[in-house]
């Protein structure tokens, strides 16, 4: 098991990452157990549920992500600060 997870180069900020995405995914688990969602149309042009506007706004922070990393000499901090608001943005509005 020791070579599984060799590839990937596990800083601490990488570990955080990755434990965040796992602990909002079963913390959405168990919100749509307790209180399934209904679509709704919101600033998205599609009708969605928390799990859909959950997974655009990943999306679009990881895009949002990759274009900071590419185009801006500037910390990643606060590329991945605004990739974070535009993922509230729309779990809240979307």
């Amino acid at each position: 098991m020791g070579n599984l997870f060799t590839w990937m180069a596990w800083t601490p900020p990488v570990a955080i990452f990755f434990t965040c995405i796992v602990l909002m995914l079963i913390g959405m688990t168990l919100w749509q157990i307790k209180a399934p969602s209904i679509e709704r149309k919101g600033l998205l042009p599609i009708p969605t549920t928390r799990g859909d506007r959950l997974f655009i706004g990943l999306l679009m922070a990881a895009y949002l992500n990759l274009a900071w990393a590419g185009l801006s000499d500037l910390p990643q901090g606060i590329g991945a600060g605004i990739g974070f608001v535009v993922l509230l943005i729309v779990m809240r509005w979307g």
